[in-house]
């Protein structure tokens, strides 16, 4: 028994359907890869952006310990405070500048009395990026030895 045409109308079109359903999943599937992609590159320059920071202050640090070993304690920094040098306070606000929420999560430079001949910094950074549920950090720990 040969199979009647009008058993076979529609099946082609039931394929195309078909086909469509599981190239639009691709297609899906290729966006949501796309939007992690840029979520997870902007992470990764805010990221930089913190380390860059924190060496910076660090490396004022070194630089002005070499006239002064006194200066040291004045680029504390809390809760976007700084102890009174203006390069801190320029720091800190750069930090605002380019951290996006930092202004919400102030940066802290801390300098612990001296120990040992040098003095311990500990610089910590936190933001938040605009597509992030919780804020990130970063924490540098250095040792700045006395001249």
């Amino acid at each position: 028994m040969t199979p009647r045409s009008s058993d076979q109308q529609g099946v082609v079109l039931l394929e195309a359907l078909i086909g469509i359903l599981i190239f639009s999943l691709g297609i899906l599937a290729l966006v949501a890869m796309q939007a992690v992609s840029v979520s997870t590159v902007s992470n990764a320059r805010y990221r930089t952006e913190a380390a860059f920071l924190a060496n910076e202050i660090i490396s004022e640090i070194w630089v002005d310990r070499g006239t002064n070993y006194d200066n040291v304690p004045k680029y504390a920094v809390s809760s976007g405070v700084s102890g009174g040098s203006p390069s801190a306070d320029a720091w800190v606000q750069k930090v605002y500048a380019l951290l996006p929420g930092s202004d919400t999560y102030p940066p802290d430079v801390t300098v612990v009395a001296p120990v040992a001949g040098g003095r311990q910094v500990t610089v910590t950074l936190r933001w938040r990026a605009p597509d992030a549920l919780t804020p990130s950090n970063h924490v540098a720990v250095a040792y700045v030895s006395d001249p």
